[in-house]
This record gives structure tokens, C-alpha cells and sequence, in this order.
């Protein structure tokens, strides 16, 4: 399997998404929502004063961007991004991950807890045995909020299937992929265990055609392809550790892996160790995002 550097010189690249062409991303310590083409060419779309994340689009092409310290999603308008839904009623710590269905709702994560701190100070064990888990908010079109599922151990990356009925999402601590069924009104019910990842840890996720979940890795240089149940089908080695991926180009089948040397907020905003690699896969795209 060839894989090769697409761009380099990022911060943390986070939540990548292709659209129109291109690949969009957040790279969180530039405050911006980046594009780049399958030549590598960034460009710089929105700069923002917060940090931003999970990234989607509502049915009339208007953008919605998660704003993490903020806990809030914004949404562009004529060029300028607004305040969408304000989710601070809601996420207990830095929302993160977003995906968006085709009409519109989008369901955000959120950290529950201060996780750079739990690994500065070695609490992670301590912060974990008494977390209670975080909950995932529902965003509607109009920008309403609710709460669509509690619980959760790091809700990060998620997908909706092609038919639109089933939500999957990554619970990072939890070192599984998690499932709902979705009603027609956009509520989540029959929680269940998509994948037990066993000592992996899932970030960013992505599906395809085949059912099966591509997940990155944070915890090892990996981005790891995965079936329903747990099977593991194929592992990318990705140099640095892995934090999100997408399948996107012009037949579906490239898969995009953002890396970087840490996670650590310090460490990242003062060096900009990011990149991103590509790789060609068999099965393409499918589903939200």
C-alpha cells in the first residue's frame, strides 16, 4: 500500500471532511477552517477567535462549524460565521466532533472533562473510574438544542448510514464505536456496542460502502478499518499518532489521515507538526459525513 504526505506544516488538523472537490479540516491552533486539493494545496476559508472542530453543512449549503472553548456551532452567513446553537447548557467540558444528517440536525460531542489536564497531572485513571460520561447534544435545522443520549466516554467522530436510521459514534475512553438507532424526529434509542475495540482508542471515524467504520487511532500511528462486531480488517500505519480520517476524491476511495506529534494543547499551538497522508482503499464512501 502506497501512502504518501498530502500537506504538512499544521498545527492539529481535526475533523476532516470532503466536499466540493476538496478536503475541508479545522486546524485548531490556527483558528481556522482550512481546504486542501488532492495537489496539496492549502488554503485558509474561515479564521475564527475560538477553536474550532467538527465541521458539516446544512442542506442549502450554508457551513456549520463547531466552535470548541465556546460550546457553541456556528454557521456561515453571506461569508461571516454567526452563532448557530449555543451548547453550553449542555457539554460539561470542550464540545469536539459533529456530524450533520441530510436535513439538517447535527449531534455534537463534547469532552465531559479536562482531559489535558487528567494526563498532565496522571489523573486519567482516577478522572474515569468517577466519570459519569458526557452527553451528546441534538442540534436542530432552526438551531435548537437537546440532548440526545448521555452517558457517553469521550463522544468524538460519528457517522449516520446511508439510509439515515443509524448513528454511529466513537467513545474514546470507552475504546468502542457505539450505535443508535435514529426515529424519524431525529431521537436516539437502542443504544448498543457497534464494535468492542479492545485497547484502541477511536477518534475520528468514517464509513464506507461496505459497512465497515475507518477509525483513527490517538493512542498509536494507526488509522484502523474495523467491521461491526469488532473484526479488524485492515490497519494504515500513519508515522505520528492518528487523531481523524476521511474518505473522500473523486471515486470515494482516497482515505485522508490527519496526524501529528501530540495532542498535547502546548505542545501542538507552539509547533506545527501536523500533516496529512493519503492512501487509495478498495471500498469508497459512504453515509454522513
Amino acid at each position: 500500500m502506497s501512502i504518501r504526505v498530502l500537506a504538512s506544516g499544521l498545527h492539529f488538523g481535526e475533523g476532516p471532511r470532503w466536499h466540493q472537490g476538496k478536503l475541508w479540516f479545522s486546524d485548531f491552533y490556527d483558528h481556522a477552517v482550512k481546504t486542501v486539493d488532492l495537489d496539496g494545496n492549502v488554503e485558509t476559508k474561515f479564521v475564527l477567535q475560538g477553536q474550532p472542530s467538527g465541521l458539516g453543512w446544512l442542506p442549502d449549503g450554508r457551513m456549520l462549524v463547531v466552535s470548541m472553548l465556546d460550546r457553541c456551532v456556528l454557521r456561515t452567513e453571506y461569508g461571516h460565521l454567526v452563532v448557530h446553537a449555543d451548547l453550553s447548557s449542555i457539554a460539561t467540558f470542550h464540545c469536539n466532533d459533529m456530524v450533520v444528517d441530510a436535513a439538517g440536525a447535527a449531534y455534537v460531542g463534547n469532552f465531559g472533562f479536562d482531559l489535558d489536564d487528567a494526563i498532565a497531572s496522571g489523573t486519567m485513571g482516577e478522572v474515569l473510574a468517577t466519570h459519569e460520561g458526557a452527553a451528546l447534544a441534538r442540534v436542530a435545522p432552526d438551531g435548537s438544542v437537546s440532548v440526545a443520549a448521555t452517558g457517553l466516554m469521550f463522544p468524538n467522530g460519528a457517522v449516520i448510514t446511508p439510509d439515515g436510521r443509524t448513528l454511529i459514534i466513537a467513545e474514546t475512553m470507552g475504546r468502542r464505536l457505539t450505535a443508535f438507532d435514529i426515529a424519524t424526529d431525529g431521537e436516539l434509542s437502542n443504544r448498543r456496542v457497534w464494535a468492542d475495540l479492545g485497547a484502541r482508542m477511536p477518534d475520528g471515524i468514517c464509513l464506507d460502502v461496505e459497512g465497515a467504520v475507518w477509525f483513527a487511532n490517538p493512542g498509536a500511528p494507526e488509522c484502523v478499518r474495523v467491521a461491526e462486531g469488532g473484526e479488524v480488517l485492515q490497519v494504515v500505519e500513519t508515522g505520528d499518532p492518528c487523531f481523524a480520517c476521511m474518505l473522500g476524491g473523486p471515486k470515494g476511495t482516497t482515505l485522508f489521515m490527519l496526524t501529528a506529534a501530540t495532542s498535547s494543547s502546548e505542545e501542538a499551538a507552539m509547533h506545527r507538526t501536523g500533516r496529512i497522508m493519503v492512501t487509495d482503499v478498495m471500498a469508497a464512501h459512504a453515509g454522513q459525513p
